[in-house]
């Protein structure tokens, strides 16, 4: 994958080495209550219509999840921290990983600033916070062992390096594009934190959550099929080479729920869905890919998840 030598610091929090505390674990628990429409605006970027979605759910019920993409991505909660962490500015002398890092997310950044720029509406940057062993959020106390993730409650995406050597050696994800994926999906929740849909899934009431075709779901393969969106512009500029395309949905398969479930606990069990199956992760990315429109990434608006 080949991207624009584009590298913005601003936001980029590297607590690397230090250790933070803090009470109570990440997301905690989501409550009932209404569903805000969010914003509305016109022209240009349709995404913002699919705060509308929200509203017209088929959701199922259940509980759990696993914890390597992070089974509370996007999800927020009630917010609990202890405390403000000491950070560190980046260090630009850092490893390639890094840089490739903070690169996807300086152009996926830039797209969906375009995007809401031109449907009229201001886009707040996410944060990046690098770390490597449990730090304070506000969502909460954050671990490497959760995965990359993204936090509503401070806007910002929590990602450790060692995630990108983990998934080649446990999964077998390998490549630059995989990476970016995985930084794409999560930068993808912040983008439907910005349209309200964040705050609508979490006063949905526990049982609407989870499970096969619950609103956690619902979130997940949405940011699937966002990334996918943003991917696809990186065709359209030349950026993608042999095997990239491929690299990403191997990496969307391996994350899904039925492979996760199969390969930590022997059965798999729908009804504790929170992110989708290998196979609806692999078609929601394609999906958003193909298009290159945000508009099809519906997951809220049927009930055909694939």
């Amino acid at each position: 994958m080949k991207l624009r030598n584009r590298t913005d610091n601003a936001g980029v929090e590297d607590r690397r080495g230090q250790s933070g505390g803090g009470l109570g674990g990440l997301g905690g628990m989501l409550g009932g209550g209404g569903i805000p429409m969010g914003r509305a605006g016109g022209g240009g970027l349709v995404l913002l219509a699919l705060v509308f979605f929200v509203g017209r759910c088929a959701l199922g019920g259940g509980g759990g999840g696993f914890d390597l993409d992070s089974a509370l991505n996007g999800l927020g909660g009630e917010t609990s921290s202890g405390g403000s962490v000491a950070t560190a500015p980046a260090n630009e002398s850092d490893s390639a990983e890094l840089t490739f890092v903070k690169q996807v997310r300086s152009n996926v950044q830039d797209y969906w600033a375009a995007e809401f720029d031109a449907a009229g509406e201001t886009y707040e940057p996410a944060g990046l916070v690098l770390f490597d062993s449990p730090t304070s959020t506000g969502c909460g106390v954050g671990s490497p062992e959760t995965g990359p993730f993204y936090c509503p409650a401070d806007k910002k995406v929590y990602f450790d390096l060692g995630f990108y050597r983990q998934m080649a050696q446990q999964f077998g994800i390998r490549g630059d594009t995989a990476l970016a994926y995985v930084i794409a999906h999560e930068m993808g929740h912040h983008v439907q934190n910005e349209l309200g849909i964040n705050e609508a899934v979490r006063d949905m009431p526990r049982d609407e959550q989870v499970g096969a075709k619950g609103s956690s779901v619902r979130m997940e393969l949405q940011a699937d099929c966002l990334a996918g969106v943003w991917a696809s512009t990186i065709q359209a500029e030349g950026g993608l080479e042999e095997g990239d395309f491929d690299e990403a949905i191997n990496a969307a398969e391996a994350v899904g729920d039925d492979r996760i479930q199969e390969t930590t606990q022997g059965r798999i069990e729908p009804e504790s869905f929170t992110h989708g199956t290998a196979e609806q992760r692999k078609r929601w990315f394609a999906r958003g890919f193909r298009s290159g429109d945000s508009d099809v990434c519906d997951t809220f608006g049927t009930d055909d998840l694939g």
